[in-house]
């Protein structure tokens, strides 16, 4: 993707279901857990590389010995910061104490971070300042081993002002006002008062309060917990926790709106944000790896039972579309195959603006993950050439020299590496103001493979903002002197902010609602701006259920096409000599490539869930009012 865009996450659960000796054992180790789990962190790190962390929890400890560990990092590279630090403690104490190497129960004892429930998070900061305290996995602490919570998810709520209030009026004091404490102080007042219950019905029955510790573990419903915490939660997530005594769990949002997967075997469960990570870390097979439910929990009980619990009622599923585009890995099969789709689909409109003409133009893309939709582009390509071909010589029949028939058959789809990524921009830009001038050195192209009368096609996944191709890449491929310029997004207009979890939460950030707003006043019905403002502002006291998203009516007086050339126009300008087409894919063919994950709202602006209307009419009030607000 040229433009830069932050993700807001991804979660990895293992649950070691034998005794740390067989992995010892087996596998030559019992830090088996920390080694895989530093694993599936790497192989998500391009979910989140603003911050890593890591908890564990130690089963069936004595009283006086550390059960739980955390290590939490913001460093340049925070995945390989945390382990680094992880190993520095663990190899300082087998150099101190060599009696620990062969002898797992000394080291589970004696050692941080080894145990047998272990969760890891990464994270882009989507909400707040990225300081070290806003990292996940957050812990909410107690004496009370089954009252301990850690915590760490893949999600946004719409609602954190109305949860927020919820946990006032239960009494409590939440430290801060975010998303991720509100959730976790919401679990864990239930979790308070279901241990509580518990307990009061063993002292009934007889038992000591430490009779009661392992009858609590056994009696805990979690289940029961995860539904009456998210009862009224409104957004996207894939939620995991665990308990100190040991429970774990996982938790999706109705909708299934973020993603979520399993994989169990008589070893170990895991739960991680992608399919592929569990195949590769585990060497399992596809269709071992099984989707968790949208209202759907995994709960693993401490005693390595695995339940599966619907704690909400599903939804309409519209699992986000954004993930089969750009942010999950695209090793997955069905994401390569979807993506290779969303390509092929696109060919269409490449051939019409290029009037057919294949043999004058050369086909590129903008790296990395624009890729796969290319190969399925050129594919394309190359079947409409071949028919091109076999048309050519039948219709030639016998009058075409041996030497015509080859130069008939040598014409392919050119296929050049014409934009180079020189440097990663997140490292270094921090602000905006400093952005524009950077951003125009990001990419590079290369020379001498485009001739005058050849025009470009070049495919990037999606365009949002627009400011790298405005800034760097269309004047970089202009440099190459093409006739025209083509640029392909995989994906439709950009139109609406997410809530959900991406970081689009600024309407007038978008390119498409730029475009549609010059449309306005190009045909004399600004007037609609202001008219959708106040329709925006009369909703502001309504409950979610009732509050419709008008921001559909800035761009409801537009053809595609339209906006589309008003995006060309705008991001091109005097200094750039050829011709500039933009091209974006329709939400229609968007639901062919990736018919299972219709979650289509930044596109179409249709939210699933009822917060999703009003955080896109905050938006639209916030660039009314010139607020550089958040909308939720």
């Amino acid at each position: 993707m040229s433009d830069v865009l932050k993700h807001e996450c991804g979660i990895a659960v293992i649950r070691l279901l034998k005794p740390l000796e067989y992995y010892k054992e087996k596998y030559g180790s019992a830090f088996y857990g920390v080694n895989k789990m530093y694993l599936m962190m790497e192989k998500q790190h391009n979910r989140g590389q603003d911050g890593a962390g890591f908890a564990s929890i130690k089963l069936d400890t004595n009283p006086g010995e550390r059960y739980i560990s955390r290590v939490r990092s913001i460093a340049q590279q925070p995945i390989q910061d945390i382990f680094a630090q992880i190993n520095e403690r663990v190899n300082n104490e087998l150099t101190a104490h060599p009696e620990y190497t062969n002898d797992v129960a000394l080291q589970k004892r004696n050692i941080p971070y080894i145990g047998e429930v272990l969760l890891g998070h990464v994270r882009y900061g989507t909400f707040g300042k990225n300081s070290v305290e806003s990292v996940h996995p957050f812990l909410r602490q107690n004496n009370w081993m089954h009252r301990n919570l850690i915590m760490a998810g893949n999600f946004n709520m719409t609602n954190v002002k109305e949860l927020f209030a919820n946990l006032i009026e239960l009494g409590q004091h939440p430290k801060e006002y975010t998303d991720t404490i509100t959730v976790m102080e919401k679990i864990g007042h239930f979790l308070d008062d279901a241990v509580s219950k518990i307990y009061k019905d063993l002292k009934k029955e007889g038992y000591n309060k430490r009779e009661a510790s392992p009858l609590i573990a056994e009696r805990l419903k979690v289940g029961k917990i995860l539904k009456r915490a998210a009862k009224n939660w409104d957004g996207g997530y894939a939620m995991a926790g665990l308990i100190g005594h040991g429970d774990s769990f996982v938790l999706r949002d109705p909708a299934g709106i973020r993603p979520a997967y399993y994989y169990k075997d008589d070893e170990v469960v895991v739960v991680a944000s992608e399919r592929p990570v569990i195949q590769t870390v585990f060497n399992v097979k596809f269709e071992d790896v099984k989707e968790l439910d949208p209202g759907q929990a995994i709960i693993i009980k401490k005693s390595g039972e695995v339940r599966f619990k619907q704690i909400l009622e599903p939804l309409e599923r519209k699992s986000c579309s954004f993930e089969r585009i750009y942010f999950s890995r695209g090793s997955d099969a069905e994401i390569y195959q979807e993506r290779k789709m969303l390509g092929k689909l696109l060919m269409p409109k490449v051939l019409e603006a290029i009037n057919n003409d294949t043999k004058n133009t050369v086909f590129s893309y903008i790296p990395n993950t624009a890729e796969t939709s290319f190969f399925g582009m050129i594919e394309t390509a190359e079947a409409y050439i071949n028919k091109k071909k076999t048309q050519t010589i039948l219709s030639g029949q016998r009058s075409l020299s041996a030497e015509k028939v080859t130069e008939i058959l040598s014409e392919h789809a050119r296929i050049e590496k014409i934009a180079i990524k020189d440097v990663k921009l997140r490292t270094f830009i921090t602000e905006d103001s400093s952005r524009d001038d950077l951003v125009a050195h990001v990419y590079d192209v290369t020379y001498g493979v485009i001739k005058p009368e050849d025009n470009l096609v070049i495919i990037d996944d999606s365009i949002v903002r627009g400011t790298t191709l405005k800034m760097s890449i269309l004047k970089m491929l202009d440099r190459l002197n093409p006739k025209k310029i083509i640029v392909v997004s995989s994906a439709p207009q950009i139109r609406y902010p997410d809530c959900y979890g991406i970081d689009m939460a600024n309407l007038d950030s978008l390119i498409a609602f730029r475009a549609a707003l010059e449309l306005l006043k190009d045909i004399n019905k600004y007037h609609i701006v202001e008219e959708v403002y106040d329709k925006c502002i009369s909703q502001t006291d309504l409950d979610d259920k009732h509050v419709q998203n008008f921001v559909k009516e800035i761009y409801d007086p537009f053809t595609d096409e339209e906006i589309s050339n008003k995006i060309s126009e705008l991001l091109s300008d005097a200094s750039i000599n050829a011709e500039v087409k933009i091209i974006f894919q329709s939400v229609e063919n968007l639901h062919k490539a990736c018919p299972e994950h219709l979650g289509d709202w930044y596109f179409t602006g249709n939210y699933p869930t009822v917060g999703g209307n009003r955080v896109v009419n905050r938006a639209f009030i916030n660039f009314f009012e010139g607020n550089n607000e958040r909308a939720y």
